[in-house]
């Protein structure tokens, strides 16, 4: 997350700009330079859907020019972009309903018998293979920087639960990677 001042008070006078002038070049600025970074924390939340990723971007894009009057500047306009991401993300999947509390015995390496040794499952691969509430504590923790306070308030959970499911989502981890090497080991 390491952005220099000179960027947000850049993307400050972007966001001014659009609001007062209409300026599309200004938005076509901040969509350029925000864009990457929104797809890979869109696409690691939603376990690498990456045409469902970009679904959710441009939603994401669509639901802050609708509230862009509402950035006042205290964050970074990309951590306020990120935040407006995790929530489209979180919609997207209460509506599916997918389950978001998985017990630990029910993980299972995603191993196809077909993955060769030097096609070995990385660290994106375990991290899509966590359910959805590990993975995005993990997400927001380990990758975004997020500390405890910031990911308990985004997720509406208690600190001590953002505490436990990034335990539990090393914990598994930790297990889906072994587990892989130990049948990689086994071939």
């Amino acid at each position: 997350m390491g952005t220099s001042p000179d960027i947000h008070a850049d993307d400050r006078r972007l966001v001014s700009s659009v609001l007062r002038q209409g300026d599309e070049g200004a938005f076509r600025e901040l969509y350029r330079r925000h864009t990457p970074r929104l797809l890979g924390f869109v696409t690691r939340l939603l376990a690498g859907s990456s045409d469902e990723a970009e679904d959710v971007v441009q939603e994401t894009w669509i639901s802050s020019c609708e509230c862009l009057n509402r950035f006042r500047g205290d964050s970074a306009f990309g951590t306020w972009l990120h935040g407006i991401g995790l929530n489209v993300v979180r919609e997207r999947l209460r509506r599916e309903t997918r389950t978001h509390l998985v017990p630990m015995d029910d993980l299972t390496p995603a191993v196809t018998p077909e993955v060769r040794v030097d096609d070995r499952i990385d660290l994106e691969r375990s991290i899509q293979a966590l359910p959805d509430d590990q993975r995005f504590v993990l997400v927001l923790h380990d990758i975004e920087g997020m500390k405890h306070r910031e990911i308990a308030e985004r997720l509406g959970i208690p600190v001590g639960t953002s505490k436990f499911l990034l335990f539990r989502s090393h914990q598994a981890l930790r297990m889906l990677l072994s587990s892989v090497k130990e049948t990689e080991h086994e071939r």
